[in-house]
């Protein structure tokens, strides 16, 4: 049986728009990522799953231990259903939230917040000065993994945390040291350069891009290990974090790196299709159904207007994945409420019928839907209640 035909005897008694996650497909992906990481524990990015269900099942696995939260409400929220060992990957301006943690004994114990200038530790200091008892807080230090060509004049990689250097590094622990109530746990380096950019791309554009990639690559581990030294003089490190989906087995060998940051591989978005070192298995799906049909090579679904975030482009849109062969309006793109989709496969669709998508990125899909439905060979077997579907929509 075709994938198409076995997802729609699936889910044959559902209603579309529904969302599913093939756990066959999820099982590998997650063990392949398992498998490049060489023994070095991946941290799970909730970001990229959203679904505390989903969540059990991974952290289940062998190889993986850990979460990497988005925000430090959440963060709190999983540490009140009994998570434990969470760093929240981005830092926070959250008043309310930082005296939460500053006032529960086991949140202070299982939270790493994250921090990367002066000014992160005064806001954190002001909001908690209140709190009575007070715990210590454990922070981990975020370091800017980008790349910097022609002496600086041009950058790959994200914009993100200010310090750089090895004696930038040692200042913010120092400082660290020197407040109470605060003790610097670990240090992250995203390198979303070499994570988070595909690098099976033809032509000069391709061999540019890899050159830069696997230049990074090698100024990283020199810059990122003597990041490592310089910090510990001042404090005792827990972890090294580093990676993404996309540099899972470049990450790995980097021994200044004690675990791997890893999400969006679990569900293989279509945006990690464009990488010559993997190859996962789409794991969620969508399903729209077909409302009008305007002209014989032309369907209409309803909505379809799930894009993901990051700079806007074609590649952002959710991939109209089976049938095979649909393709956006150029005018229209993914709608609201309604999204027309070209091309002969359309010859087949009737009103009623279902269009399978890909959404671009992986943990966005579940702000759409409160139910992932569980799908094992062509039969529904349980459904997993995403956060939305929990009543949180945490950014």
């Amino acid at each position: 049986m075709d994938e198409r035909r076995r997802y729609d005897q699936a889910t044959r008694d559902l209603e579309p728009p529904f969302a599913i996650l093939d756990l066959e497909a999820l099982d590998a992906n997650a063990a392949d990522l398992v498998r490049r990481a060489a023994g070095k524990p991946i941290r799970v990015a909730s970001k990229s799953v959203r679904c505390r269900a989903i969540l059990d099942r991974v952290l289940a696995m062998d190889g993986f231990s850990g979460i990497l939260a988005f925000t430090l409400p959440e963060a709190l929220w999983l540490a009140s259903c009994g998570y434990t060992d969470i760093v929240v990957a981005y830092p926070t301006a959250d008043r309310r939230a930082l005296a939460a943690l500053a006032a529960d004994p086991v949140a202070a114990r299982e939270i790493t917040i994250m921090v990367d200038s002066a000014a992160h530790l005064d806001l954190v200091e002001d909001a908690v000065r209140d709190v009575r008892p007070r715990h210590e807080l454990r922070l981990c230090l975020d370091i800017d993994a980008g790349y910097l060509v022609f002496g600086g004049l041009l950058r790959a990689g994200a914009l993100r945390s200010p310090v750089r250097e090895p004696g930038q590094a040692a200042g913010l622990a120092r400082a660290i040291a020197d407040r109470p109530g605060m003790r610097l746990v670990g240090l992250m380096a995203y390198e979303a350069q070499i994570a988070g950019v595909g690098d099976r791309v033809a032509g000069p554009y391709g061999v540019v891009l890899r050159r830069v990639q696997r230049a990074s690559q090698r100024e990283l581990a020199v810059r990122r290990a003597a990041v490592v030294r310089a910090v510990r003089e001042h404090a005792e490190l827990e972890f090294v974090n580093g990676g993404g989906t996309g540099s899972v087995e470049k990450t790995a060998r980097d021994p200044a790196v004690t675990e791997i940051a890893a999400g969006s591989g679990l569900f293989h978005p279509r945006l990690f299709d464009h990488y010559r070192s993997f190859r996962g298995r789409p794991a969620a799906l969508f399903a729209l159904p077909v409302v009008r049909r305007p002209g014989p090579d032309v369907v209409t679904v309803l909505g379809g207007g799930y894009l993901a975030s990051g700079p806007p482009g074609a590649d952002r849109l959710p991939q109209p994945y089976l049938p095979a062969g649909l393709r956006y309006h150029p005018r229209e793109g993914a709608g609201e409420v309604q999204t027309p989709l070209l091309g002969r496969a359309a010859r087949e669709l009737r009103v009623g019928d279902r269009v399978w998508f890909r959404h671009a990125k992986a943990g966005e899909l579940c702000e759409r839907f409160d139910v992932l439905h569980l799908v094992e060979g062509d039969r529904v077997t349980g459904e997993a209640r995403s956060y939305r579907g929990e009543g949180h929509a945490f950014l």
